[in-house]
This record gives C-alpha cells, structure tokens and sequence, in this order.
C-alpha cells in the first residue's frame, strides 16, 4: 500500500487525508445517531406517565434533558409549561419547534461534511490522474526528442498509466464508502426527526390538559 501511494505521487494526498477525515465522521455519526442516544423506544410514554397529574421537579427535567435528543425536546416543553402554567397553544408550540431546530441541527451535524468529501473525492481522483497523465507524456515526450525516435517505451507507458490511474481508483475507494453511509445517516436522521414530530404533537395536547384549570 505504502508504495502504491508513493507511485501515485502528491495529488493523492489529499484523497488520503479525505479518508482519514471520512472514517472519523463515519464513526462519529455512527456512534451519535444511536437509537438510545436519540429517541429511546419508551421514553415517551414514561414522560407521559410522570406528568399525568403535575410536572416534574427542577431536576428531573434536567435530567430528562441529558438523556437523548427526544429528551431535550420534550424537556424544553416542560420548561415552557413550567415558567407559564396557563401557557396558551401556539407559544407551546412555538417552544416545541424551537426545540425541534436544535434537535434537527444537532442529528444533522458533519453530514454535510461528510456528503462534501462523497462528492469531491472522485474528482480529486481524476485531477490527480489528468496531472499524472500531462507528466507521463511530458515525459515521454521529451525523452523521445532526445533521443530522436518517434514513439517512447511502450512499456514504461503502460505503467504511468496504470500508477495514474491509482489516483482515480483510489478516489473512488473514499467516495463510494462515504457516500453510502451519507445516504444512510440521512434516511435515519428523516426517521428520527418523524419520530420527535409525532412526540411533540402527543405531549402539546398532554401538558395543555395539566395547565387547564378544568382538572381541578
């Protein structure tokens, strides 16, 4: 490996810092897209279950709030009923959406770098074998002049090509990985943010009953 990098000379540096870049994404996405770090299977109903008569301490939303994502968000609910106990609709919602951004924002975060290094790679790829190809017959072509023949080594030819091409196959090999794992964090990252939709459509009707005066 280490000699066929040397042989695709500098352009395929970049394409191995891409690599190195993409597998650290990879992991990371990997490891903070986890459906226990976003959207506990049972998290809603518990919540549920608790607020069935008042709202929870201080701390127990704190806590809620560290727990996953769905738990911010049903958390900064809570804290919106909390600091206005006849809290009307539309600002319950207003905090809901707020919190919903942040948690979009934070489910989407180095995707995009991830997609960028999908998409560049293989033209890293191909400008590293355009610069290889415009050398080999820089080369050649000088060494045909001097030596006043007419066509170079067809040999040596062959295998410029071939370490060439190394830059191409080599962006491909980064890009198709990172673009299948980007096409799969986006497709979880839709499914999570219709899940924390349908959590905050259930509890806005939920907290708006604990704040109504009609309970007691």
């Amino acid at each position: 490996m280490l000699s066929i990098l040397q042989a695709a000379g500098w352009p395929i540096i970049p394409l191995v810092l891409c690599s190195i870049v993409a597998l650290a994404l990879i992991i990371e996405r990997l490891l903070s897209l986890r459906t226990d770090r976003v959207a506990p299977g049972n998290l809603l109903d518990e919540v549920m279950t608790v607020t069935r008569t008042a709202l929870p301490p201080t701390d127990t939303v704190n806590k809620l709030a560290d727990n996953s994502v769905m738990g911010a968000l049903l958390a900064q609910g809570l804290k919106a009923c909390s600091a206005e106990p006849r809290i009307q609709e539309a600002t319950l919602r207003r905090a809901f959406e707020a919190a919903g951004r942040d948690a979009v924002h934070r489910l989407e975060r180095n995707l995009n770098a991830l997609g960028t290094i999908a998409s560049a790679a293989p033209l890293l790829g191909l400008l590293g074998t355009v610069i290889g190809m415009i050398e080999i017959f820089g080369a050649s072509g000088a060494a045909s002049g001097a030596a006043g023949a007419v066509d170079g080594n067809p040999a040596e030819l062959a295998h410029g090509i071939s370490v060439a091409l190394y830059n191409t196959a080599f962006g491909l090999i980064v890009a198709i990985p990172s673009l299948m794992f980007y096409r799969h964090f986006r497709a979880r990252v839709d499914a999570y943010t219709l899940q924390l939709e349908q959590a905050a459509e259930r509890m806005v009707p939920h907290l708006l009953r604990l704040g109504s005066p009609s309970r007691r």
